[in-house]
């Protein structure tokens, strides 16, 4: 039965680090709208370019095929070096948003700290044979620092479907703060599945034994608040009001770019 004119059809997938990436817009109309970053844009790149209100964090959204689509660089500050943080272009925006909330959230101390793994040992990850890794119950997911206690190094997190079918990779450099990975670690293990709609739904897998896909139709209206929402969530975090209404930022389409 195919929906009515005032639905959409949307599948909830789980897990959602194989759920494909998703709208940048949940990232880049939020950075803009709710959090002041401003952007470029050059009509004949199909890129995406944001700048903090400081001017010290610069993520950069562009589609290539052979590296990361996703690069955030940030510039040194008195008590940090400059680090960055980079995401392959099927990691879901949800987690990456994680990150750049916890970044943007004016009530969290700069400074603060905490531990990427705790998320992931709370669901039942498990050490691996190499040092300070961690992986998924189901073998599709692997967190591991490189380095040492005493000379630690970048994190990274992959998403894979078997040794030689990498989904996507996300790299936080050595000083990326730990409240960041962390904040990503917690939206990766939480289980609330997450919606991909149309033609923005194709999946790394559609293995049911790998993932869960429910399909249903939901209110057109509801689906097209749910970004509108989520800058209002965020605006309030910051004295300064949204800047101007939501549109969405189209990239070209991708054979298994998602949401």
């Amino acid at each position: 039965m195919s929906p009515s004119p005032e639905t959409v059809e949307v599948d909830f997938i789980s897990p959602r680090h194989l759920a494909g990436g998703g709208d940048p817009a949940w990232i880049t109309v939020s950075l803009h709208r709710a959090c002041g970053w401003s952007h470029g844009h050059d009509p004949l790149m199909p890129r995406v370019l944001l700048s903090s209100p400081d001017q010290k964090a610069l993520p950069r959204l562009e589609p290539d095929p052979t590296d990361q689509w996703w690069i955030l660089h940030h510039a040194a500050e008195p008590n940090r070096p400059a680090w960055y943080a980079s995401f392959g272009a099927d990691t879901p925006v949800e987690l990456i948003a994680a990150a750049t909330d916890a970044l943007t959230d004016p009530a969290t101390p700069t400074d603060a700290s905490s531990d990427p793994y705790e998320p992931l040992r709370r669901i039942g990850w498990s050490p691996t044979s190499a040092d300070n890794g961690l992986a998924s119950p189901d073998g599709t997911a692997y967190l591991q620092r490189l380095g040492s206690a005493e000379d630690p190094g970048a994190w990274f997190v992959t998403a894979t479907l078997a040794p030689n079918r990498p989904v996507w990779q996300a790299r936080f450099g050595e000083h990326t703060p730990t409240r960041l990975v962390a904040a990503f670690t917690a939206a990766l293990a939480d289980p609330k599945p997450v919606a991909r709609t149309g033609s923005l739904r194709s999946l790394p897998t559609r293995d049911p034994q790998i993932i869960t896909r429910r399909t249903t139709d939901v209110h057109a209206d509801l689906l097209a608040g749910a970004l509108e929402e989520r800058v209002r969530f965020l605006a309030a975090r910051h004295p300064a009001p949204p800047t101007s209404p939501v549109s969405s930022q189209q990239l070209p389409p991708r054979n298994r770019r998602s949401r």
